[in-house]
């Protein structure tokens, strides 16, 4: 096994693709005029556009707000209108989602190995003071496991709820939630980190064969969401049930959150 080495932030604005460059612009001057200095402390893009990954028509654009305080409904509803914009007026993107914390969260030490994590590494500052200088280095460890992604079990029912109602966002978040919560539950072992699916999907196929198949499965959803009712059920009631009872075996269960 190699030695686990620092996990560096993956994503950086040079990378950012020529086709999501006015993306990326326009989304940095309207929250930066949206919610203003009083409000906002930092902002940051993850995902693929960041990555350099990001394919026209079908990436969405993934955005992550620090704000001074807890976010309310105002917050709430000014990000949802940025959303909608932003999505309206690029077709280089299929979507645009805005995440809302408020700076005492993310830097809290509930935080440390998720939220912290996220925005150190899996984010890419947009606007403002950059969040990670104040959150410490992070390795591949059984605890970084265990906080990201040991709390699979209490999704699955949710799941189950909005596959009996035919939400249609439901089959791209199962199936990326599936894949990385297979990566992660390896992660120590491989001794680093990726973010892309394909690889975390063939990383999990190297230390559980017997269920690289229906991982493979997740990553067909994944890169295709119309996914039919009968494989997302199977995906929840097998690979689901499955890799949270494996999770918690291996790395125990996330910290519970109020």
């Amino acid at each position: 096994m190699p030695e686990p080495t620092r996990i560096p932030r993956e994503g950086n604005l040079e990378g950012v693709p020529a086709d999501f460059a006015p993306v990326v612009a326009a989304a940095r001057t309207r929250i930066a005029s949206t919610f203003g200095p009083e409000r906002l402390h930092s902002a940051y893009i993850y995902g693929s556009i960041p990555r350099g990954t990001a394919t026209p028509g079908v990436s969405d654009l993934d955005l992550m707000l620090a704000l001074r305080e807890e976010p309310g409904e105002k917050e709430r509803a000014d990000a949802r209108t940025l959303e909608i914009d932003l999505d309206r007026y690029f077709p280089q993107i299929d979507g645009a989602g805005i995440l809302l914390f408020s700076t005492r969260t993310l830097l809290s030490d509930l935080e440390r190995h998720d939220l912290g994590f996220f925005t150190a590494c899996l984010c890419t500052p947009l606007v403002g003071d950059d969040l990670a200088e104040q959150l410490p280095a992070y390795f591949p460890t059984s605890l970084l496991a265990r906080e990201t992604n040991g709390d699979l079990g209490l999704v699955l029912p949710e799941w189950r709820r909005r596959l009996a109602v035919n939400d249609p966002a439901l089959s791209r978040v199962l199936a990326r939630r599936l894949i990385r919560t297979g990566f992660t539950l390896v992660m120590p072992r491989w001794g680093s980190w990726t973010s892309d699916l394909e690889r975390s999907t063939d990383i999990f196929a190297g230390y559980y064969p017997d269920h690289a198949g229906q991982m493979r499965d997740a990553l067909r959803v994944a890169r295709n969401p119309a996914g039919d009712h009968t494989t997302l059920l199977t995906l929840i009631d097998e690979l689901g049930e499955w890799l949270a009872a494996e999770y918690t075996r291996v790395h125990g269960t996330k910290t519970p959150r109020t």
